[in-house]
């Protein structure tokens, strides 16, 4: 297995199969549907992390060699960065991250609960509390159904995993020391009530946009916005125009231009540098790289050549006018996902 990678300011180009499988790929999902899976998108987020709990995604090693202003943007060695990782999972990337740079305090958020008791405590020990069998979620509430009676009723808790939950041993990998995890809706949720304004050095937004929906996405940069400190960067990266998870999406599968919806009723838009950049520019942020990234897997052994294409960018908050994206959040609810390495062909 090789992989080949370039990058480009031009989207991927096409063959004459796949142009045809997109042009009769016309019809879209229901309004109904389409309704439903967004009010249902953090119970699936936090289904899908409930059948895969840490052994979906590959730990992220890449993050300081693909996105060098973690390390450039120090004034003087050794000096403190803070980061936000806007979406988390499982802690794919957090951890690397904290273990390869120990100058670094991370605030990191998911829109699944369930994800963030796995960083937190991690799998053994929800495993370990045998009354814990189904979750249901409501906004910063999770209800846990007892598999055995009749005669209990429900336990609700706030941001632990119940209280036997939170009898057992914390995820040695975690240290309230050197990061702070939490629950939010980025769409909905003030990150202010967890992150100090201006705070942050840089923002790591790594495939997690594309699955909010794409009417909302500019709350999620406004949230950003005001905790990110007068000229520093959103880290982005993300799924690319005719990304090969993309040519994959059976008929029945499409959301909108560009938006479908997987199986499990998760949900993946996949963004043009174009649309992205003025996505950026309309929340206030000046445009410093923005380009795409190709990617060629061979398996010469199978004779499969799979073509992947994410876009890999960095927004500045500028100087000038750092106050500007600060409207917008509270007046609507809606449902961002769970931050995913989706790498992996969803």
């Amino acid at each position: 297995m090789a992989s080949l990678q370039r990058t480009g300011l031009q989207a991927r180009i096409l063959s004459s199969e796949e142009e045809e499988k997109l042009k009769r790929d016309q019809v879209l999902v229901s309004e109904f549907k389409q309704q439903k899976l967004e009010k249902e998108a953090q119970k699936n987020w936090d289904l899908f992390y409930k059948r895969n709990s840490t052994n979906f995604f590959k730990d992220r090693h890449w993050t300081t060699r693909e996105f060098e202003e973690l390390r450039s943007c120090r004034e003087f060695e050794g000096q403190k960065l803070t980061v936000l990782e806007a979406g988390c999972g499982v802690g794919n990337c957090l951890f690397p991250l904290l273990e390869e740079d120990l100058n670094i305090f991370a605030y990191a958020c998911d829109f699944s609960p369930r994800a963030v008791e796995y960083v937190k405590v991690g799998t053994q020990s929800i495993r370990s509390a045998p009354h814990l069998s189904e979750v249901y979620l409501v906004p910063s509430t999770a209800i846990f159904r007892l598999q055995s009676s009749a005669t209990h009723g429900p336990h609700t808790c706030g941001n632990s995993f119940a209280q036997g939950a939170g009898r057992h041993t914390q995820n040695p990998l975690y240290d309230p020391e050197r990061c702070r995890v939490f629950q939010c809706d980025l769409t909905a949720d003030d990150l202010l009530g967890h992150v100090p304004p201006e705070s942050v050095d840089a923002v790591l937004l790594v495939f997690v946009l594309s699955a909010v929906h794409p009417e909302k996405m500019h709350l999620v940069l406004q949230n950003l916005y005001k905790v990110l400190k007068p000229g520093k960067s959103v880290l982005f990266r993300d799924y690319g125009l005719y990304d090969h998870a993309m040519l994959r999406f059976k008929a029945g599968s499409k959301l909108g231009e560009n938006f479908y919806v997987r199986q499990d009723g998760t949900r993946s838009y996949f963004f043009t540098k174009e649309f992205l950049a003025r996505l950026f520019a309309d929340t206030g942020y000046e445009e410093v790289v923005n380009e795409y990234v190709l990617r060629e897997t061979v398996n010469k052994k199978e004779g499969l050549c799979v073509p992947r294409v994410f876009l890999q960018s960095k927004f500045q908050k500028s100087l000038k006018n750092p106050n500007r994206a600060t409207l917008g959040l509270g007046h609507q609810v809606g449902s961002c996902a769970s931050p995913l390495d989706k790498e992996s062909l969803r």
